[in-house]
Order: structure tokens, then sequence, then C-alpha cells
């Protein structure tokens, strides 16, 4: 008698919110998910979109206006872009583990997410808000967007050391903020 084999099941799809959630409360699970989900890219622009636009709205009343606002966003994009870039090629042909293996798509996706905990610097238009709470509100979103981004690209490239992955990180972060900081400069004149 011959056996039916049965098809794998997809896992279970997660809602968008809570994919945003679930990334910026660190969870290493929800980035493997968003790494084999190939629709999931859609979602990860959605989230830096929405990370550019928290910035931006955070920023009324401190240094923003509305063209601030739409520059910030694509700020945000282009600089999720060139990062992701980055760190697939950093990750995979210059630092890569024996298991590496990753493409530029699971990059994307997977740093998008990273993006979530920017969303709390919406919080920056609270009324009254001084300088200093403002500026710390920045500063921590910043640091926990940079641990996401960690988490992301260890679970993307199939990192076994977290420390590869925080380096990675830190150069890719500095090639791409030396790229935007050449175009802005050269966008300026």
């Amino acid at each position: 008698m011959t056996e039916t084999v049965k098809p794998a099941e997809a896992p279970p799809h997660t809602p968008y919110l809570a994919r945003i959630i679930r990334s910026a409360w660190l969870d290493s699970q929800l980035y493997e998910e968003v790494e084999a989900d190939h629709s999931a890219t859609w979602q990860a622009l959605g989230v830096v979109m929405l990370a550019g636009l928290a910035a931006g709205i955070g920023t009324i009343g401190h240094v923003s206006n509305v063209a601030f606002i739409a520059v910030n966003m694509v700020v945000a994009l282009i600089g999720w872009a060139i990062w992701a870039v980055m760190t697939y090629w950093i990750g995979v042909h210059v630092l890569p583990e024996p298991q590496t293996q990753s493409n530029i798509g699971e990059l994307l996706r997977t740093t998008g997410f990273s993006s979530s905990p920017g969303l709390i610097r919406v919080l920056g238009v609270v009324p009254g808000l001084p300088d200093v709470a403002h500026q710390v509100l920045f500063l921590g979103a910043a640091v926990w967007m940079l641990v996401a981004m960690v988490i992301a690209v260890r679970q993307a490239l199939d990192y076994r050391s977290t420390w590869r992955a925080i380096g990675v990180c830190l150069i890719g972060w500095s090639i791409q903020a030396v790229i935007l900081i050449v175009s802005i400069r050269a966008a300026a004149y």
C-alpha cells in the first residue's frame, strides 16, 4: 500500500499589527517568519514608512513642518534600502559564517521590521514635552531600533554570533550614513 504524502502546510499568517508588535518586542522568531515570507516585503516597507512618519510627526513643535515629514519618510526609505543592500553585501560576502545564506529580499524584510521601535517617536508630539525629554525619546528609539536591527541581521544571515551581527550592522550603518550625508550635501548645492 502506498502512502500519500501531504504537502507541508504553510505557517499561519500573522496579522500585520501583531508582526509590528512582535518585532518591537525583539521576537527573533518574528524575524525568521518575515525572512521566509516573500509577501512581507510590502509590510516591511510599510513599517519603514510608518516609522518615518512617526519620527516626522514626533518632531512637530520641535523642528518639523509638513515638508520635513515628507522628506523624513523619503530619507527613511532610502536609508532602509541602502542599509539592507550594504548589510547583505557585508554579511554574505565579507563576514559570512559557514552556514550564512541570504538574499537582499530577506534583509529588506527583516531590517524593515526592525524599524518598528521607531513608531514610539510619534510621542514626541505630546504638547509641552520638554526638549530634553524629546531628545531622550528619540535616542531611546534609535537604540531600540539598532538592537532590533542586530537581531534581524543575525536571523536573516543565520549567524550564531550576535557579535558578528553587531559588526555587520555598525559597518553597514557607517557606510549608509556617509552615503546619506554626501547625498544631502550634494543636493544642497
